[in-house]
């Protein structure tokens, strides 16, 4: 079903790479309903839906798209939900906001369906497919390197040198030695490993505890928010949500396709330019967010914690159908999943390594050709700078096309490239972001 041997992986490699995804991704369980509660919605509420989403929309990547890559709600589209959508707007409230995230589930699910999203990820510059890669890689770096307190806020310079005394950062460090080492060695599934003995470590040094116990069942205290199509469709024309779904449209569209080209060209899975099955992955998403918002959680999006499962060996939907079980399991142990994600030395230096990893495609970058190489430089350097996947691809088509233009080269830019660098522009300058 999942063609191992034609990926050269095993059972056993995507078993581990599936546990090692699920670990550095498992925080999105507990910040997503956190963030989602300051909008209204029941804690947990927000907690079970964040777990159908991923479930669900990781299963369909793994069983329709045969890709390690999984899908839960997206960092940044849910603080953009709760703080400029619902906070911001006193007659909006989340289920209303939720028919607005609903309504996007339903156009990207239009739009999957045509060869439209396929055609797009197709027409992105070869350069930019790697900056976008290796922009994820100091991203996700930058995020390890900020939750484990390696790195922390400056007062003149936004960031600087965290306190290498505290406990969490010598715990990290400590973490992140013992993983450089197992990759130094080529040992299969250093990442997880090293994941395993940071935790270890952070028990007996009383970091992590299980104060809250194990289990508890999960709970859906408003129950289905959202069920009807045309209410849905009504409640955006009412209260005039058009920038919104429109922002929420072109956000999630490029956070998904930068990823998918991101962590599919890390896991060698891009052929020719073109990711197999690319369309079925853009569907496996759009059914995400729509089913989501159904049950109360915000667009989802493919995670680019996922490049930590590839790192780790992951090649095929078995990979992700690991991630979608134990989103599953995770349902009924919501105290053990939030103490372990809630310790930031055990996964973050697995996003540390992966982002060292990701960073190797500026190799591929034409640095001598300036029309190509500044471009690419910007989505590499706007990614971790701006906190956003979709805005560092923003300033990359925008600027991709006006240096072609001033070259004199512009017939060799794809017509979709000027019309998303039209619509980024308006994006960023017109709408919240």
């Amino acid at each position: 079903m999942f063609n191992l041997s034609e990926h050269k992986s095993s059972v056993k490699t995507e078993i581990i790479a599936g546990l090692t995804t699920f670990l550095t991704m498992a925080y999105i369980i507990i910040v997503n309903p956190v963030i989602l509660a300051d909008a209204g919605v029941p804690f947990q509420q927000g907690f079970t839906a964040t777990v159908i989403a991923a479930v669900i929309g990781t299963l369909c990547m793994a069983f329709f798209a045969n890709l390690p890559i999984a899908i839960a709600p997206g960092m940044g589209l849910n603080a953009y939900f709760a703080y400029s959508v619902v906070k911001a707007n006193e007659d909006v409230t989340f289920a209303i906001a939720f028919s607005a995230v609903f309504v996007t589930g339903m156009i990207f699910l239009v739009l999957s369906l045509t060869k439209f999203r396929t055609k797009l990820m197709e027409a992105i510059p070869e350069n930019l497919k790697h900056a976008i890669t290796a922009g994820i890689g100091l991203f996700i770096a930058f995020i390890g390197l900020r939750l484990t307190g390696i790195i922390t806020k400056h007062p003149s310079n936004l960031v600087g040198l965290g306190d290498l005394h505290s406990a969490p950062v010598i715990l990290a460090l400590v973490g992140l030695a013992v993983t450089i080492m197992l990759m130094s060695l080529n040992v299969r599934g250093a990442l997880f490993i090293g994941m395993l003995i940071t935790g270890i470590i952070a028990y007996f040094t009383k970091q992590l505890s299980f104060t809250k116990g194990v289990m508890s069942l999960p709970q859906l205290p408003e129950g289905i928010i959202v069920a009807n199509p045309i209410t849905a469709i009504s409640d955006v024309v009412q209260y005039g949500l058009y920038g919104v779904v429109f922002s929420f449209l072109l956000v999630t569209l490029f956070d998904t396709t930068g990823t998918l080209l991101g962590v599919a060209q890390q896991a060698g899975l891009v052929k020719n330019g073109k990711l197999p099955n690319g369309g079925r992955a853009m569907i496996s998403d759009s059914i995400s967010t729509t089913v989501g918002a159904m049950f109360g959680t915000s667009p989802t999006t493919a995670y680019i914690e996922s490049s930590a499962g590839v790192a780790a060996g992951g090649r095929t939907g078995l990979t992700a159908l690991v991630v979608a079980t134990l989103f599953a399991v995770a349902a009924l142990f919501s105290p053990l999943v939030g103490a372990v994600s809630g310790v930031a030395a055990i996964t973050s230096p697995s996003l540390i390594i992966v982002g060292c990893l990701m960073m190797g495609a500026v190799r591929h970058i034409e640095w001598n050709d300036f029309d190509e190489a500044f471009p690419a430089f910007l989505v590499i350097l706007s990614m971790p700078l701006t906190s956003s996947i979709a805005t560092g691809i923003a300033l990359g088509f925008i600027s991709y096309p006006l240096m072609k233009i001033v070259k004199g080269k512009f017939r060799a830019v794809h017509p979709l490239v000027y019309v998303f660098a039209v619509l980024f522009l308006y994006q960023l300058v017109f709408l919240p972001h």
